[in-house]
């Protein structure tokens, strides 16, 4: 294939800071292009660009629901004992889904970051009865809805579309939270360790150690000794 090359359409990276008038600028993409990018991604949906096909007017209908939410670290988005009312999309961040005892004792059951949706995927969780907590663990942009809303929202579009969706993502959890308790009862902690470090790259480079010795299943010195006897290896 020939090409031809003109210098007179190329920019030049010193054009940028002369406001040359030959340099095209585009304006960004708004914020909720991410939000609908994003329910596509979890509903399996692939945005065709028509307003009027049914898909882009179900994702349509979901994202009115959302507002956007910027919250700090170590802010707590949902608390046990009070019902879990809300459904959070990740756009950027990590979210610890734990349990906390009395003597303030931290289970950590699982971590959330970008692209994940996170909501109160078993009945007791929507009740006082709830006992999991929900924390930001890193500064944190989400996309936050009502979770009676959302849930009425997609069922108003077909009869099975909320169990098909629920199911999806209340078996991924399990399976994942089965894995890790089958691995802390049959595996020692220094191949638990290498895994998470196979697995989670980015999250032991992001979440605490303390927080990743819980969901390990070791006490914070035996992740230290673990995280040292990595780095020699």
């Amino acid at each position: 294939m020939n090409s031809i090359f003109r210098p007179d359409v190329s920019s030049a990276p010193c054009m940028l800071g002369e406001n040359n008038p030959d340099i095209v600028e585009q304006d960004a993409a708004p914020e909720s292009a991410a939000l609908l990018h994003g329910l596509s991604r979890v509903f399996g949906i692939r945005l065709a660009g028509h307003e009027n096909d049914p898909d882009a007017r179900f994702l349509a209908d979901l994202a009115r629901l959302f507002h956007l939410r910027r919250v700090d670290p170590e802010i707590a988005l949902e608390k046990h004992d009070k019902p879990w009312a809300n459904v959070y999309l990740i756009q950027y961040g990590i979210l610890r889904l734990f349990r906390e005892s009395p003597s303030g004792k931290m289970s950590v059951h699982h971590f959330f970051s970008e692209g994940d949706m996170v909501w109160p995927v078993f009945g007791r969780t929507r009740t006082v009865r709830n006992t999991l907590c929900l924390t930001t663990v890193t500064p944190l942009t989400t996309w936050v809805a009502d979770f009676s809303a959302f849930r009425s929202a997609i069922q108003s579009h077909g009869e099975g579309l909320w169990p098909q969706f629920a199911l999806a993502l209340t078996e991924e959890i399990a399976e994942l939270t089965s894995m890790r308790e089958f691995r802390k009862h049959t595996m020692p902690a220094r191949d638990r360790y290498r895994l998470l470090l196979e697995e989670y790259p980015e999250l032991v480079k992001r979440v605490p150690d303390n927080q990743l010795a819980s969901w390990l299943g070791v006490v914070p010195a035996t992740f230290s000794r673990l995280k040292t006897g990595a780095a020699r290896t």
